[in-house]
């Protein structure tokens, strides 16, 4: 009688856990920590095909700024985003797209940079852009204006200075929240939130859906 007693208890502990943890989760409320208007843009991707912003308006997607030739932060950059891109398969997400901005577009052509993310085993490539199709000038001022960051073509040598941050961007083409995209310090505070991106994505989508 009292090993009934002990396991009911012990059923009812975990089902009181779990309800707790779900009504947390359910409760999660989304809070922007930035505001960047994105501008207007018409770019090429990695398959050739048209991207603007009205294109990708309607769902929310992640942006990161990298480059086929970078030799220190790219590589690890879109490994880190293609793990994003696992967490929200696991949550069966299927309503955004994932954005990278090439800061070399005279070097990276759509066939350089479908040629580099055939490097990284991503879960679902259709929901990428890899972007090109436009001038130096273009995508420094273009990140400066609406990601505010940085990206320079230093005059010495073809490594482009640009940041690390990935970019959360509403379905309307708003940026509402930056995160680390890169850290040598995985175990650290500084390590990249995947978990923490894939909940808000999801957030912004259930969101979505609901107006």
């Amino acid at each position: 009688m009292k090993i009934i007693k002990k396991r009911n208890f012990i059923i009812i502990s975990i089902m009181l856990f779990v309800s707790i943890v779900l009504s947390a989760c359910s409760n999660y409320n989304f809070k922007p920590t930035i505001e960047y208007q994105i501008e207007d843009f018409k770019m090429i991707d990695h398959r050739g095909e048209t991207v603007t912003l009205d294109s990708l308006k309607g769902q929310p997607w992640i942006a990161m700024f990298i480059f086929t030739n970078c030799n220190t932060i790219c590589q690890p950059m879109t490994l880190n985003m293609s793990i994003v891109q696992e967490k929200l398969k696991e949550k069966g997400l299927e309503d955004y797209k994932i954005v990278g901005f090439s800061v070399d577009p005279a070097r990276d052509t759509p066939e350089v940079l479908s040629k580099y993310l055939k490097f990284f085993t991503v879960p679902d490539e259709s929901k990428w852009h890899l972007l090109t199709g436009y001038d130096q000038k273009f995508i420094e001022q273009f990140a400066l204006k609406s990601f505010k960051t940085l990206v320079k073509m230093p005059e010495d040598g073809d490594q482009v200075i640009h940041g690390s941050s990935f970019y959360l961007v509403d379905e309307n083409g708003v940026a509402v929240k930056l995160y680390t995209g890169y850290s040598e310090e995985e175990n650290s505070g500084q390590a990249v939130p995947y978990d923490e991106i894939a909940i808000d994505m999801e957030t912004l989508i259930n969101n979505m859906k609901k107006n």
